[in-house]
């Protein structure tokens, strides 16, 4: 069976005093990514524990958190505790990666490492066989509205030759600069996941912007296999 391209609009861009209303508006998205920025690791300050619950009660699609916060190692368990479908945190800032990947598969949670532009891929060797899923950054975290790294193409084709290599088939997440004029390209290099932010939420029909979307990102995954 060929491999689905799976849509993540990124919260990050929603109108946070209609949240209720932009998520019902992405209803037909397969992921809703919600970043958590501490204001050190990245520069700007985001959303925490409270707004994460509202967004976890109140849609059914499952929530796909990414922690871009300096202290993972404490913040996971936090995390935890409000059960949302996935979570993904920081190799360049976990002093216990293994411990944590397998915390949060304990919890019943899809465990994800995310990786910045400029680290290299072979960090993720150590942990690439007990991941569900790796987040490999497409523009430098913290801010909206950027433009994709093109030397992300050739990050996504050693995330795969890594996962060939291991035998194992994680899916592959990117973030940043995605949009349907590059979804095509981004999935035959080796994406399955496409967080998707200003380029979504910038669009009055966002149903329709998802649906491009995917059918952009499965046509690239159908010239990969």
């Amino acid at each position: 069976m060929t491999p689905k391209a799976h849509i993540a609009p990124s919260i990050l861009s929603a109108d946070l005093l209609q949240l209720g209303h932009e998520l019902d508006d992405v209803r037909d998205a397969d992921l809703i990514h919600f970043d958590v920025m501490d204001g050190v690791f990245v520069p700007q300050v985001s959303y925490g524990h409270p707004i994460l619950k509202q967004v976890v009660a109140h849609t059914d699609v499952p929530v796909d958190v990414h922690l871009m916060v300096s202290n993972p190692d404490v913040a996971v368990p936090t995390y935890l505790d409000l059960h949302p479908a996935w979570l993904s945190f920081h190799l360049e800032v976990a002093y216990h990666a293994h411990r944590l990947v397998h915390a949060i598969q304990d919890a019943g949670v899809h465990p994800c490492v995310a990786i910045n532009p400029g680290t290299p891929i072979c960090m993720l060797e150590p942990v690439i066989e007990d991941v569900d899923m790796v987040l490999i950054m497409t523009v430098n975290p913290g801010f909206g509205g950027q433009s994709f790294i093109p030397q992300s193409i050739a990050r996504l084709h050693e995330v795969r030759a890594l996962c060939k290599r291991h035998g194992v088939s994680p899916l592959v997440e990117v973030d940043g600069g995605i949009s349907a004029k590059n979804a095509c390209e981004v999935a035959e290099a080796g994406a399955d996941v496409f967080v998707a932010g200003s380029a979504l939420f910038g669009q009055k029909d966002r149903a329709g912007y998802i649906a491009e979307l995917r059918v952009e990102a499965d046509a690239g995954i159908a010239k990969r296999a």
